[in-house]
């Protein structure tokens, strides 16, 4: 099954099921019992995190009886994301499992699929309001931050310099943990000079170009922590552009494929990775008992690891996929 963007189209469009299953809702029906259909609406599409978490998303709800459905703009935007959802609430599955694409603005829609009675589950992202979602499911993203620089603390082996942190987007509620968990524990190593968070808008090229410009005003830049998938592929071109690879110790968040061919080759010397798929499998899991009548666990946390191209192969169960 497919992600469907979802870019300046109708409703009806939305309503339409991925993979040619016809439509996803049964309007019509005021069995909940009798619903067999859960959505999930990631961040975006086509990225590797997401189709990881995707691919536990299927497989759990297949194992448990539902029927599924995978919908997501084509840009990490509530602007985009909204009109998913709104499609998805006339539908009116059972349940969705979402990642909302900003902590407040997100709140409105995801709130009217609750008072429809459909059940939500937030997946690696969160909103601020915590009365909308039954279940959260995420890693701890402060402590990935915290795994961060820790590593570039071991990889600069007390060398002087200073560091950078590439975050994506204000709002998100996972890169901005990620970046919080960095700042306070870079200050426990004094040889560390750290100047601050830019944000990429999510876009590699940006990444790039922020790494540049950051290269030129720090000529001791000695580390680099890339908060999310897209500015870590992004930094990684940045520093081979300036002939700084290596010089550098660039710290990626995530796994995909290109972070990890990266890792290998020696352009990145550090990767935090999530667990997407258990995300999602757990997100259905939630979802069920939700749906079931039964209680929830409130906020589950899944596994972060610190993979060097030493240990890499060793950690490969934590590497994403392109397709399921």
């Amino acid at each position: 099954m497919k992600i469907r963007s979802a870019v300046a189209v109708s409703a009806a469009f939305l309503l339409a099921a991925c993979g040619g299953g016809g439509q996803i809702g049964d309007s019509g029906s005021g069995n909940a019992a009798a619903n067999k259909k859960l959505v999930l609406i990631p961040g975006i599409t086509a990225e590797p995190f997401y189709i990881s978490m995707q691919c536990g998303f299927e497989e759990a709800a297949k194992a448990a009886g539902y029927e599924t459905d995978t919908q997501a703009p084509s840009k990490f935007d509530a602007a985009q994301q909204t009109p998913i959802v709104t499609g998805v609430l006339a539908s009116k599955p059972a349940a969705v499992l979402i990642a909302p694409t900003d902590d407040k603005a997100m709140a409105g829609p995801m709130k009217q699929l609750k008072d429809a009675g459909i059940k939500v589950v937030e997946v690696d992202t969160k909103l601020q309001d915590t009365s909308i979602a039954s279940s959260t499911i995420s890693s701890n993203n402060e402590q990935g931050g915290k795994l961060a620089a820790e590593t570039i603390n071991k990889l600069t082996a007390g060398k002087t310099g200073s560091v950078l942190v590439l975050n994506t987007k204000a709002g998100t509620s996972t890169t901005d943990a990620r970046a919080k968990g960095f700042e306070d524990e870079i200050k426990k190593y004094p040889n560390l000079k750290y100047v601050g968070q830019q944000y990429t808008d999510n876009e590699a090229a940006t990444a790039a170009s922020k790494v540049t410009a950051t290269l030129a005003a720090n000529p001791d830049l000695i580390g680099v922590f890339a908060t999310n998938l897209n500015s870590g592929e992004g930094a990684a071109t940045g520093l081979r552009n300036a002939g700084k690879t290596g010089a550098v110790n660039l710290v990626g968040f995530d796994a995909s494929p290109k972070q990890v061919e990266d890792l290998k080759a020696g352009f990145v010397q550090a990767l935090i990775a999530q667990d997407p798929g258990t995300i999602g499998k757990q997100g259905v899991e939630q979802a069920v008992a939700a749906i079931d009548g039964k209680a929830n666990k409130r906020n589950i946390e899944t596994d972060l690891v610190a993979i060097t191209k030493d240990d890499a192969e060793k950690n490969s169960k934590y590497f994403y996929k392109k397709a399921c």
